[in-house]
């Protein structure tokens, strides 16, 4: 039997974000421990990580509308090529100069292949297909997060910071050139239907409770994340364990993500799409607790992969409910407006929790996290509940 006509592209997209989230997951780790080791304090390690954030915030809603009406091959490519080169940047100019610009170059050039990944998942086959895609290629950023520390950790303590550097722009060469040779298999442009709809402001989506809904859940899961890949490093470099003791800590959160997103399915059958992601911030920020009073690495492994179950249920069910509830041919538009607000938060938490790492020490950092966490995941169980009874 032939593989349906979609499947091919989704196998080009899973493998094409398994190699570039590979080098950009890994310079994550590589940036704060090479900044660390540069003599840099943790809010300023904080400022830079933050940079990575800043551009794609700004950029992202209209990354989504270029896509939706030029097609993801181009951008793809383009945006790829960017985080080769970016990540090259620390290998030539060494120091800390060279460490601002490639944050802000590689989250940048990364959004133009992050935005249409997520976009164009959606449009191959039917609806039928669209949560089976998404899991798809959440599993593949699954992978990419196991490999990217596991990388970027052992070329560190073995081969020094520049070949890690090195290492992790090859993984996403492999991607530039997979793109480049196979790119026609990707759709030509977004999915439209009828008449082509009216120019409207991107924020008009907000006013669809739900998608709003979704896209607020998602930001909550990004700040569990980011912090912990921002921080995390920062609190093992502190305690006195090796980059590649930290890069196989962090990839015990990956085989957590990747493992939860198999069980997705039957979650979702049981609980729902609103149900898991809410479910999800409240353990994430139950789990956010333990880092503080664990020195042993197993037990940071333990906790690490605790908070990947967590986490890892965010991605796929925000992405798969913002395709589904935004309007015909917006799809990528409305995955835009997810990655913008989560690049806002990605903006704000480095700063925030670097500045109070910075005064008041690690437990605090831990805790406020936390708090956030449960607090928002208790007020999303009341308004789902009263929205409940107000349904006839």
């Amino acid at each position: 039997m032939r593989p349906p006509r979609f499947a091919m592209p989704i196998y080009l997209i899973v493998l094409s974000c398994v190699l570039v989230h590979a080098g950009f997951g890994g310079a994550k780790v590589a940036l704060p421990l090479h900044a660390l080791n540069l003599g840099v304090d943790p809010f300023t390690v904080g400022v830079m990580m933050a940079l990575w954030a800043l551009c794609p915030m700004l950029i992202a809603l209209y990354v989504g509308k270029l896509v939706d009406r030029v097609g993801p091959r181009v951008p793809m490519v383009g945006g790829t090529l960017g985080v080769m080169v970016a990540l090259l940047v620390p290998y030539f100019f060494p120091g800390v100069a060279a460490l601002y610009v490639m944050a802000l170059a590689v989250g940048t050039a990364f959004q133009f292949f992050f935005v249409p990944a997520q976009g164009i998942t959606g449009a191959l086959g039917g609806p039928e297909d669209r949560a089976r895609n998404y899991s798809l290629l959440a599993v593949g950023f699954s992978i990419a997060s196991f490999l990217g520390p596991l990388i970027a950790g052992f070329s560190i303590d073995y081969l020094g910071y520049r070949a890690a550097y090195l290492a992790l722009a090859s993984c996403v060469a492999a991607a530039v050139l997979l793109l480049w040779l196979k790119g026609g298999l990707l759709p030509k442009a977004a999915v439209r239907t009828g008449e082509e709809p009216k120019k409207s402001s991107s924020f008009e989506l907000l006013r669809n409770g739900r998608l709003r809904d979704a896209i607020v859940a998602s930001g909550l899961i990004s700040i569990a994340w980011d912090l912990y890949q921002f921080y995390f490093p920062i609190y093992g470099h502190s305690i006195g364990l090796s980059a590649s003791v930290i890069g196989m800590v962090i990839s015990t959160f990956a085989i957590a993500v990747f493992a939860i997103r198999l069980a997705l399915p039957s979650l979702v059958r049981r609980w729902g799409e609103f149900g898991i992601l809410l479910y999800a911030i409240g353990f994430a920020g139950a789990v956010f607790v333990l880092f503080p009073f664990f020195r042993d690495p197993y037990l940071l492994a333990l906790a690490s992969f605790l908070l990947g179950l967590g986490c890892g249920v965010g991605q796929p069910m925000s992405m798969s409910l913002i395709y589904s509830l935004s309007p015909p041919g917006r799809a990528s538009e409305g995955a835009g407006l997810r990655v913008m607000f989560n690049h806002f938060m990605h903006l704000v938490v480095p700063l925030a929790f670097g500045g109070i790492g910075t005064a008041f020490g690690f437990t605090p950092v831990f805790v406020s996290c936390s708090a956030l966490l449960l607090g928002s995941s208790y007020y999303g169980h009341l308004v789902e509940r009263q929205s409940a009874r107000s349904r006839p």
